[in-house]
């Protein structure tokens, strides 16, 4: 079985890849998508939203990592894709799932849902372009308004010459809603020779097996999940004992610590609180300390917050 984390726009950033990655045993972690539109985006932002290119595609703890790109024209997203590679990605992933307004407004994401030939020019092209040995793979969800075209969209990611697919068993007009309609999924798996990633609803161990039952996938990505339980790719993939709030809240403090002296330091207090509402479902202790946390504004009061938390919980 491969556990994969989620690209996940505005949360899963290298801060957030490095401590995940370090406390489970991924196969391969995909980043935040690079915008293309129409031109080679520079090294530098590359970089900037992967800094594991540094370090040949991996992260501290040695899990590869892959970049996504989302753009609607083919030409460019496969000279992007050529430059993704020849930084040190490990492959490079075509993002046709994003469901936000601003990108679908553009031409971009989710909104290609509705063209399947469009899917294909695209997944064709970054394949023609960039060389055999390193893949070129695809996330898809199950539709735009509705789930209609969800097996020509597969097909078309498939017959470009895609490696695999990764699919969010949901329509845009689904969003994050439950359920997940892994239903579809099995469709597609049946269909299509190449490796199928299921996405969708997987919080716990018992909906990943479940998942896995359904549509006979061997390959799981884990995105809110993998926020709500931070070792959830680990239960999963060795059985490992869910993290205990004390490890989670000494999580905490790391991630603190990296973002404090990291280039998003000035984001934290939105970040943190962010991660709260994830982390919430799991665990009530993080309800009880977010209602605390919440009425600050600045970094300070919230990280002594969260300090005076972690000490408290390890002097008990």
């Amino acid at each position: 079985m491969r556990v994969i984390l989620a690209p996940m726009e505005g949360v899963v950033d290298d801060h957030m890849r490095e401590i995940l990655s370090a406390i489970n045993p991924f196969d391969l972690v995909v980043t935040e998508f690079v915008r293309v539109v129409n031109q080679l985006i520079p090294d530098k932002v590359f970089y900037k939203l992967c800094p594991e290119l540094h370090h040949q595609g991996f992260t501290a703890s040695g899990t590869p990592v892959r970049v996504q790109l989302l753009g609607q024209e083919p030409e460019w997203m496969a000279q992007n894709a050529v430059r993704a590679v020849e930084l040190g990605s490990n492959g490079v992933d075509a993002n046709f799932g994003c469901p936000a307004k601003t990108v679908n407004k553009s031409k971009g994401g989710a909104v290609l849902l509705q063209y399947p030939d469009n899917i294909y020019n695209i997944v064709k092209a970054m394949r023609d372009a960039v060389p055999s040995e390193h893949p070129v793979t695809a996330k898809i969800r199950l539709g735009y308004e509705d789930k209609s075209l969800f097996m020509e969209n597969a097909l078309a990611v498939y017959e470009a010459g895609a490696t695999e697919l990764a699919i969010h068993a949901r329509s845009k007009t689904d969003g994050y809603k439950p359920p997940a309609y892994w239903e579809y999924i099995t469709e597609v798996r049946q269909r299509l020779p190449i490796p199928v990633i299921a996405n969708g609803e997987i919080w716990n161990v018992a909906d990943a097996q479940r998942c896995i039952d359904i549509t006979g996938c061997d390959s799981v990505m884990i995105g809110r999940g993998a926020i709500s339980l931070p070792n959830l790719g680990d239960t999963i993939k060795t059985g490992a004992t869910p993290f205990s709030w004390q490890q989670t809240l000494s999580l905490l403090i790391d991630y603190t610590d990296k973002e404090l002296n990291g280039r998003k330091s000035d984001y934290y207090p939105s970040r943190i609180k962010q991660w709260f509402s994830y982390l919430n479902r799991q665990y009530p202790e993080a309800d009880t300390l977010f209602r605390e946390l919440r009425v600050f504004k600045t970094t300070e009061e919230i990280v002594k917050v969260i300090q005076h938390a972690h000490r408290t919980i390890n002097e008990d």
